[in-house]
């Protein structure tokens, strides 16, 4: 479980894929600092179990089912990535509950700078766009988010520049995609929706 509040940017030092699965090394110096074997760590939002570690870097595997739901399809190393170590009991939850279950992914449609903010625009796929709403929380490449703004196909979100300056976000453009997870509250929601007229009888 994570809360979204990004603790350091990490790099992808080595992308080995196989026939149907992965195995990927970051370096990230803060999360290792205190990790052990089996550890959780959010990946730009994708949880990843801890299997190997040295003084500043760890390796997972990747699941064939996580690399087709997220943009670790298109992962090389050097890329930069988003990482949180797994909340601890008793922490204050910044952000809000993030289980690092990535629903899909969303690609930048536009991007608009304010004074002090920057808002982007991201597209949606039809099934995930129901569990979408305005002033609900959603995580983007890991990132707890408010949603600003919704339509049919597409929400928005306004990053203030501790947010551009703290994670990935920052150096997005037009076109890039990025990991998103909708709120949990919405999920269980829309399955007891899809569900009613059966438990009803």
């Amino acid at each position: 479980m994570f809360t979204g509040i990004i603790e350091e940017l990490g790099e992808v030092t080595a992308w080995e894929p196989s026939v149907d699965a992965a195995r990927i090394t970051v370096r990230a110096p803060l999360a290792v600092s205190d990790a052990r074997h089996g550890d959780s760590i959010s990946v730009s939002g994708v949880c990843l179990t801890v299997v190997d570690q040295g003084p500043d870097w760890f390796t997972a595997d990747v699941m064939a089912e996580s690399i087709a739901m997220s943009t670790f399809s298109d992962m090389a190393a050097g890329q930069r990535v988003n990482i949180e170590r797994a909340a601890l009991v008793g922490d204050r939850l910044g952000g809000h509950i993030v289980q690092g279950h990535v629903d899909g992914t969303a690609a930048i449609t536009s991007i608009e700078d304010g004074s002090a903010w920057r808002v982007v625009r991201f597209s949606l796929t039809p099934d995930v766009a129901p569990l979408v709403a305005r002033k609900g929380s959603i995580a983007v490449d890991g990132v707890s988010l408010t949603v600003s703004a919704v339509g049919p196909d597409w929400f928005e979100v306004s990053l203030i520049p501790e947010t551009l300056a703290a994670t990935v976000l920052g150096s997005k453009i037009v076109g890039d995609s990025v990991n998103i997870e909708t709120d949990i509250l919405a999920r269980h929601v829309e399955r007891m929706l899809s569900l009613e007229g059966r438990l009803t009888r």
